[in-house]
Protein backbone atom coordinates (compact mmCIF):
# COMPACT_ATOMS: atom_id res chain seq x y z
CA UNK A 1 0.00 0.00 0.00
CA UNK A 2 3.15 2.41 0.48
CA UNK A 3 3.80 2.34 -3.42
CA UNK A 4 -0.27 2.27 -4.51
CA UNK A 5 -0.87 5.59 -6.54
CA UNK A 6 -4.24 6.62 -8.62
CA UNK A 7 -4.25 6.56 -12.52
CA UNK A 8 -5.14 9.93 -14.14
CA UNK A 9 -6.45 8.42 -17.18
CA UNK A 10 -5.94 8.06 -20.69
CA UNK A 11 -8.50 8.26 -23.66
CA UNK A 12 -9.95 5.11 -24.70
CA UNK A 13 -10.85 5.72 -28.25
CA UNK A 14 -7.05 5.51 -29.52
CA UNK A 15 -7.05 1.77 -27.97
CA UNK A 16 -10.31 0.85 -29.61
CA UNK A 17 -9.04 2.19 -32.82
CA UNK A 18 -5.68 -0.08 -32.95
CA UNK A 19 -7.97 -2.86 -31.91
CA UNK A 20 -10.08 -2.68 -35.07
CA UNK A 21 -6.90 -2.25 -37.16
CA UNK A 22 -6.22 -5.81 -35.52
CA UNK A 23 -8.62 -7.59 -36.37
CA UNK A 24 -11.48 -7.06 -33.79
CA UNK A 25 -14.73 -7.40 -34.80
CA UNK A 26 -17.02 -4.30 -33.53
CA UNK A 27 -19.90 -5.72 -31.72
CA UNK A 28 -22.24 -4.11 -34.08
CA UNK A 29 -21.00 -6.49 -36.92
CA UNK A 30 -20.62 -9.64 -35.02
CA UNK A 31 -22.54 -12.40 -36.09
CA UNK A 32 -22.67 -14.78 -32.94
CA UNK A 33 -23.23 -18.05 -34.76
CA UNK A 34 -20.40 -17.30 -37.20
CA UNK A 35 -17.40 -16.89 -34.45
CA UNK A 36 -19.26 -18.47 -31.03
CA UNK A 37 -15.93 -19.18 -29.32
CA UNK A 38 -14.80 -15.79 -29.59
CA UNK A 39 -13.10 -13.80 -26.75
CA UNK A 40 -15.16 -10.59 -25.68
CA UNK A 41 -13.00 -7.29 -25.90
CA UNK A 42 -14.09 -4.64 -22.71
CA UNK A 43 -12.69 -0.78 -22.44
CA UNK A 44 -13.48 0.42 -19.57
CA UNK A 45 -15.89 -1.82 -18.77
CA UNK A 46 -17.72 -1.43 -22.20
CA UNK A 47 -18.38 -3.95 -24.47
CA UNK A 48 -17.06 -2.74 -27.65
CA UNK A 49 -16.44 -6.58 -30.14
CA UNK A 50 -14.92 -9.88 -29.80
CA UNK A 51 -11.77 -11.10 -31.44
CA UNK A 52 -10.82 -14.86 -32.68
CA UNK A 53 -7.37 -15.20 -31.55
CA UNK A 54 -7.30 -13.64 -27.96
CA UNK A 55 -3.78 -14.75 -27.11
CA UNK A 56 -1.99 -12.97 -29.61
CA UNK A 57 -3.44 -9.55 -28.86
CA UNK A 58 -2.82 -10.09 -25.35
CA UNK A 59 0.93 -10.76 -26.23
CA UNK A 60 0.62 -7.52 -28.64
CA UNK A 61 -1.15 -5.21 -25.99
CA UNK A 62 1.53 -5.93 -23.58
CA UNK A 63 4.39 -5.45 -25.53
CA UNK A 64 3.52 -2.06 -26.68
CA UNK A 65 2.27 -1.29 -22.69
CA UNK A 66 5.96 -2.48 -21.71
CA UNK A 67 7.60 0.15 -24.52
CA UNK A 68 5.52 2.74 -23.14
CA UNK A 69 3.17 3.26 -26.81
CA UNK A 70 0.25 2.53 -24.41
CA UNK A 71 0.30 4.26 -21.36
CA UNK A 72 1.59 2.31 -18.46
CA UNK A 73 -1.24 3.15 -16.22
CA UNK A 74 -3.61 1.20 -18.59
CA UNK A 75 -4.85 -1.98 -17.06
CA UNK A 76 -4.99 -5.39 -18.77
CA UNK A 77 -6.91 -8.51 -17.57
CA UNK A 78 -7.72 -11.81 -19.96
CA UNK A 79 -10.19 -13.97 -18.40
CA UNK A 80 -9.46 -17.28 -20.35
CA UNK A 81 -12.45 -19.08 -18.51
CA UNK A 82 -15.38 -16.18 -19.02
CA UNK A 83 -13.36 -16.00 -22.60
CA UNK A 84 -13.08 -11.82 -22.04
CA UNK A 85 -9.80 -9.71 -22.08
CA UNK A 86 -10.68 -6.63 -20.40
CA UNK A 87 -8.52 -3.15 -20.98
CA UNK A 88 -9.11 -0.17 -18.38
CA UNK A 89 -7.46 3.08 -19.06
CA UNK A 90 -10.17 5.59 -16.91
CA UNK A 91 -8.64 7.62 -13.58
CA UNK A 92 -9.39 7.08 -10.58
CA UNK A 93 -8.04 2.94 -10.36
CA UNK A 94 -5.89 2.09 -7.61
CA UNK A 95 -2.59 1.08 -8.98
CA UNK A 96 0.34 -0.76 -7.70
CA UNK A 97 3.81 -1.78 -9.23
CA UNK A 98 3.77 -4.53 -11.79
CA UNK A 99 6.72 -6.87 -11.50
CA UNK A 100 8.04 -8.65 -14.71
CA UNK A 101 8.77 -12.27 -14.85
CA UNK A 102 10.89 -14.07 -17.61
CA UNK A 103 9.63 -16.70 -19.39
CA UNK A 104 10.24 -19.88 -21.61
CA UNK A 105 10.67 -17.98 -24.45
CA UNK A 106 12.28 -15.27 -23.79
CA UNK A 107 15.00 -14.51 -26.18
CA UNK A 108 17.32 -12.60 -23.79
CA UNK A 109 18.15 -15.87 -22.16
CA UNK A 110 16.97 -15.26 -18.82
CA UNK A 111 16.53 -18.00 -16.67
CA UNK A 112 12.97 -19.08 -16.78
CA UNK A 113 10.94 -17.38 -13.06
CA UNK A 114 13.33 -14.93 -12.84
CA UNK A 115 12.22 -10.97 -12.51
CA UNK A 116 13.21 -9.14 -15.27
CA UNK A 117 14.54 -6.11 -13.64
CA UNK A 118 17.70 -6.62 -12.55
CA UNK A 119 20.26 -4.94 -10.31
CA UNK A 120 22.00 -3.50 -13.12
CA UNK A 121 18.87 -1.24 -14.02
CA UNK A 122 18.20 -0.34 -10.01
CA UNK A 123 21.88 0.85 -10.68
CA UNK A 124 21.33 2.73 -13.74
CA UNK A 125 18.07 4.35 -12.05
CA UNK A 126 19.92 5.26 -9.28
CA UNK A 127 22.93 6.96 -11.24
CA UNK A 128 19.99 8.98 -13.29
CA UNK A 129 18.93 10.50 -9.87
CA UNK A 130 22.88 11.01 -8.49
CA UNK A 131 23.81 12.56 -10.95
CA UNK A 132 20.46 14.69 -12.08
CA UNK A 133 20.69 13.68 -15.44
CA UNK A 134 18.14 14.73 -18.26
CA UNK A 135 16.44 12.43 -20.43
CA UNK A 136 18.68 14.91 -22.89
CA UNK A 137 21.88 13.14 -21.85
CA UNK A 138 23.82 10.32 -23.22
CA UNK A 139 23.68 8.75 -20.31
CA UNK A 140 20.19 8.84 -19.37
CA UNK A 141 18.91 5.14 -18.75
CA UNK A 142 15.49 6.38 -17.34
CA UNK A 143 11.77 4.70 -16.19
CA UNK A 144 11.70 4.42 -20.22
CA UNK A 145 14.99 2.30 -20.69
CA UNK A 146 13.38 -0.38 -18.21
Amino acid sequence: SLMCYVSVGSPAEPIKDFMVQRNMEVLEEYEPGASPDATKIFINGTWVGVHSQPAHLVTLVQELRRRCIISHEVSLVRDIRDREFKIFSDAGRVMRPLFVVNTPDNETGAEEGTLALTKEHCRRLEDDAKYSRKKDDEDYFGWDGL
